[in-house]
């Protein structure tokens, strides 16, 4: 094999969604193993998604990213207090936050009924798959919040909707230099939105 290129399984899945969450986690631990990654970063609303990463990446250092609160009801937090406390038992981190590809521009654009850069970025990313969106966002979101470095790849996972059917290899950006984000890898994403 020439070293000009790399021979690396990429799993796609017939249909989006949380059905897919299982196999999703195993073969991102499967790529954080062979390319020595010690950081995820992985969506959970309710937190399910969140436990089920923090038990099958042990001795990584996982970001589980949740909904910013008041998402859904002014005031409330959509992730369940007892996985919630399950993740932090087992060494995860929780990051609470408004979303890097939305955020107040949602607000705008439900007031006014106008579109702003950031929409245009996260329906372009959309095109891949909603996971692949997801991804960009929290990592992003991770590497503002200081809880994942700058200077070397991540995993991010997430999904449509619930669960995870989307992992990408990145190696992450701030907000303030979002162009410099990489997507490495698909390792996993729906064939269908």
């Amino acid at each position: 094999m020439s070293d000009a290129y790399r021979k690396v399984e990429t799993i796609y899945f017939d249909r989006p969604g949380a059905e897919n969450t299982d196999e999703t986690l195993k073969h991102a631990l499967k790529r954080a193993q062979e390319l020595g990654i010690k950081d995820v970063v992985v969506a959970s609303t309710t937190g399910e998604t969140g436990l089920k990463a923090c038990k099958i990446f042990k001795e990584f250092n996982v970001i589980v990213v949740r909904h910013h609160t008041g998402f859904r009801k002014p005031g409330a937090q959509e992730m369940r207090r007892e996985f919630e406390e399950e993740i932090k038992n087992l060494g995860g981190k929780i990051l609470t936050a408004s979303h890097a590809l939305s955020g107040i521009e949602r607000s705008i654009r439900n007031k006014l009924g106008t579109v702003g850069m950031l929409t245009i970025i996260a329906e372009t990313l959309r095109l891949f798959s909603e996971g692949v969106k997801v991804c960009v966002e929290i990592t992003v979101m991770a590497a503002d919040a200081g809880l994942i470095p700058v200077d070397r790849e991540v995993i991010a996972i997430a999904g449509t909707s619930r669960g995870a059917d989307t992992a990408l290899v990145i190696k992450p950006s701030h907000s303030n230099d979002f162009f410099n984000l990489t997507i490495k890898e698909i390792i996993a994403k729906p064939r269908e939105k």
